[in-house]
């Protein structure tokens, strides 16, 4: 892992929280001084905590499961689908959709209601429907695409949540919590960081402030994911070398059979011969 700079965090704007009216005292570790009326978080402590995360998320992707990307806010919404999709993750741009991970089995039935529209449109059924029926059954899916497109390939819980503003996100991370899934999160000075798992303070507002901390956050994953497929890799040729091995020895256990096999038969031709032999004579 690369060690965190100060500098583009400074640059970014990460230092920078909300109006000290509006602070969670909790926060108060993280907050560096107070300037203008505005907090101004810990760049060092904010360092730190990113490379806790990224350590933990690098850990998670390396084992195969999926980290879910929660971002509703108008400037973390391109980001966050930017970046999820390059590192191949699931992630929720729009509404978070309630009962999203505590009844993540009514959710996996819209997925598969949005997997049965597009079998119709593919086997020709969809077109033997009337012209209201097809544009009711379009809406519906352009709906389900909307709140569950990316979601679409999550076939289990996933196994962490990345989350920017908790307090935005409140549901999901209620939710997370109940089921004892890892939180990390961009964490402003208005929120409570002992409500996740891995808290990043940071400024979770600016656009540049976001982006910087995913751009951090998708190299780790991209690293777990790229050591996993060196290990499948490694698997795949020791397995098809144990496999030419057996054929090996399975080839020289039938070279043996068939030597045997062979002398037996030599022998018993011999002994055959010898008996003709013997009556001849006699």
């Amino acid at each position: 892992m690369t060690k965190i700079k100060i500098k583009p965090l400074l640059e970014a704007g990460v230092h920078f929280g909300h109006l000290t009216r509006k602070w969670n005292p909790n926060m108060a570790p993280y907050i560096f001084m107070e300037k203008n009326g505005i907090h101004i978080i810990n760049l060092y402590k904010t360092a730190s905590k990113i490379d806790e995360s990224i350590q933990a998320l690098n850990k998670i992707a390396l084992s195969g499961r999926k980290i879910l990307f929660v971002a509703t806010k108008k400037q973390a919404k391109e980001i966050v689908s930017k970046v999820a999709s390059n590192v191949n993750m699931p992630y929720i741009t729009e509404r978070w959709p309630g009962g999203m991970l505590t009844n993540f089995v009514t959710i996996r039935k819209a997925v598969k209601k949005m997997s049965a529209i597009d079998r119709t449109k593919q086997d020709g059924t969809f077109e033997t429907l009337s012209k209201k029926e097809k544009l009711q059954i379009d809406r519906l899916r352009a709906k389900l695409e909307k709140n569950l497109g990316s979601i679409s390939e999550m076939t289990r819980l996933p196994g962490a949540l990345f989350v920017v503003d908790i307090r935005r996100e409140h549901i999901a991370v209620r939710e997370a919590q109940k089921l004892n899934i890892p939180i990390f999160a961009m964490v402003d000075t208005n929120c409570d960081p002992r409500e996740v798992d891995y808290a990043i303070p940071s400024n979770d507002d600016a656009s540049k402030s976001i982006d910087l901390i995913l751009s951090h956050v998708s190299n780790a994953i991209n690293g777990g994911l790229s050591e996993r497929q060196k290990e499948k890799d490694a698997e795949e040729i020791i397995n098809e070398k144990e496999a030419m091995k057996e054929e090996i020895n399975k080839n020289q256990v039938e070279k043996v059979d068939n030597t045997v096999e062979e002398v037996k038969t030599n022998e018993k031709k011999k002994r055959v011969r010898k008996k003709i032999g013997t009556k001849k004579e006699e």
